[in-house]
């Protein structure tokens, strides 16, 4: 004899194979807008207590109006062995390694079959049409075996709201490492089939809110051991003949393109100096004396007169190609990532080289030091989450924040061992701080630290043993090219799509309404590392937003100008 269980789940439930999940209100409620989508998690079980495999499928069935589409992904485990680091806080689900549900496998035949004594989920995605109706639509949910026998049946209720979401302003990027792509998946760089590959992964990039691309322009100098190096990558030629330097910008411009046709805004220049401080340049290749050779690396003096003289007739070529090619206004550029007070003489004089070469275009680089910010040398810090108060009290504009390996304390992050709620509070705050950007460094680092060595990232999600599973990538490399999306970036996902709608919200009300309803739900004031934990909270607020969103755009559209302020109530 054998018995199934099966409940329903939110977003932001993440379902252990050892522990019995909590079932979520009947019927189920959630709710976006038309051309927006929405997802809940279906977890099951079975007692059976035999030592033979109980060979069994069982068929799940998700019946919708027209208008919504279903998309069915297997929650796969993956394992972690370094889940947090020595320093941590108390909002982690466990600090012990061992399995941890991530990966999102698609499943279209939505067939499955179960562990006994172990809690396996599937995440289900509604995508809603554009041109759909505002209104509440029942989602039939139901599992069967194979000889038709209804095991469950649950309904949940989808409520598409009046109104839309404004286009995302926040500036985001999670660093595409193109070297890790064309490793794991063996391809020669800049191959079709790498193009192919780059595209898929650009393309997901995109649907979840991540609008910047890291572009390498020459290797990227990043995580990468002094004196070892990586994968070339470089979309730049050059050679070097008698008159000087000559540049080739056709595998830039074909970059370019592909960013724009898979929706990418924002270009982000990779660094033109090594990292932690500009001490060196990036591995550089050209033609030289006839053949293709490295002429540049770490041991090129980033400050000697060989490199400059490169970077000054190089620089201004290219700022002249992405002016032509219409994408210098949506360019950064970066100089060095995370400089130090140690490093102040080299990143000094590797910002006025930049500055010489480019003039007026945008600068970011990582700089979490207040002091070393003071002294005038980056225009747009991104400053670690854990580190803005200086910087929020000094009321300097357009900020940027990042997060790593090391805020694992206090603030919000991703890795695999804390609850989503950690993950997903960032919209919130991002829209309180008036973030201009965030940055992320691993969208697909596929590498040990330092780059000593590839991995498999169904494997080893730690880089290694290195940083907390989930800080080094958020997308997993499926077959054929195609990415795995995760837990993770459907969360992350859905703290951009908050961030939106409270935007959206302020242009129905105002900023101190948007932020008063906030501090009313949460019952305190937000800050990076103050803001509530319960399950429940980013679920209720975001309700109250899509209801009052839906309330004033139905008002509007009926000709009042006044807006409407709604109660708390369901969360959707």
């Amino acid at each position: 004899m054998h018995q199934y269980h099966f409940c329903l789940g939110d977003s932001l439930d993440k379902i252990f194979p050892g522990r019995p999940p909590k079932d979520r209100e009947n019927p189920f409620r959630a709710g976006c807008f038309a051309g927006e989508r929405t997802a809940f998690q279906i977890a099951y079980t079975i007692d059976y207590h035999d030592s033979h495999m109980l060979e069994e499928d069982i068929q799940f069935e998700i019946k919708t109006p027209p208008g919504m589409e279903v998309k069915v992904f297997r929650a796969a485990l993956v394992p972690s062995a370094y889940p947090c680091s020595g320093l941590s806080d108390d909002d982690y689900l466990t600090k012990e390694p061992g399995m941890f549900p991530d990966v999102l496998v698609p499943l279209p035949a939505s067939t499955v079959r179960a562990v006994p004594g172990q809690w396996r989920a599937l995440w289900v995605q509604i995508c809603i049409d554009r041109d759909m109706r505002p209104g509440n639509y029942a989602v039939t949910v139901s599992v069967s075996v194979k000889d038709g026998e209804i095991l469950w049946k649950r309904e949940a209720e989808i409520m598409v709201h009046s109104g839309k979401l404004p286009v995302q302003r926040l500036i985001h990027t999670e660093w595409l490492h193109a070297d890790c792509l064309a490793d794991y998946y063996r391809v020669p760089v800049f191959s079709e089939q790498h193009w192919q590959i780059l595209k898929k992964f650009v393309t997901l990039a995109a649907e979840s809110g991540i609008n910047m691309i890291l572009t390498p322009l020459f290797t990227p100098p990043m995580d990468t051991a002094v004196g070892g190096e990586r994968t070339t990558v470089q979309l730049v030629d050059a050679e070097l003949t008698e008159e000087g330097w000559k540049f080739g910008f056709s595998r830039l411009g074909r970059w370019i393109s592909m960013c724009r046709e898979c929706g990418i805004v924002w270009l982000e220049m990779a660094p033109l100096f090594t990292q932690w401080g500009a001490a060196a340049a990036p591995k550089i290749m050209a033609l030289k004396e006839g053949r293709q050779q490295q002429v540049f690396g770490w041991d090129t003096d980033a400050a000697g007169e060989e490199y400059r003289v490169f970077l000054m007739e190089f620089l201004p070529r290219l700022k002249a190609y992405l002016q032509k090619k219409g994408v210098l206004e949506h360019t950064w550029f970066h100089v060095s990532d995370e400089p130090g007070m140690k490093d102040l003489d080299s990143y000094r004089s590797a910002v006025q080289c930049m500055h010489s070469g480019l003039g007026d275009c945008r600068f970011l680089d990582a700089l979490s030091d207040f002091e070393f910010y003071r002294l005038g040398l980056v225009e747009h810090p991104v400053v670690a989450s854990d580190h803005l108060e200086p910087f929020l009290e000094a009321e300097i504009p357009d900020l940027w924040t990042y997060y790593c390996c090391v805020q694992g304390v206090d603030v919000s992050n991703r890795f695999f061992a804390m609850p989503s709620e950690r993950n997903r509070i960032l919209g919130i705050q991002l829209y309180l701080y008036r973030m201009q950007g965030f940055l992320q460094w691993g969208y697909n680092f596929y590498n040990t630290r330092f780059s000593l060595q590839h991995i498999d990232p169904f494997a080893v999600t730690d880089s290694g043993e290195s940083f907390p599973s989930g800080d080094a990538f958020l997308v997993y490399p499926g077959p054929d090219g195609h990415p795995f999306s995760s837990i993770r970036l459907e969360v992350l996902r859905d703290a951009m799509e908050d961030l939106r709608a409270l935007e959206a919200l302020e242009q129905y009300t105002s900023r101190d309404s948007v932020e008063a309803l906030i501090r009313e739900t949460a019952g305190m004031d937000i800050t990076f590392k103050r803001y509530p934990k319960e399950h429940d909270f980013l679920l209720r607020l975001r309700g109250r937003v899509n209801r009052e969103i839906s309330l004033n755009a139905e008002r509007t559209a009926a000709g009042y100008c006044s807006h409407v302020t709604v109660p708390q109530g369901s969360p959707r």
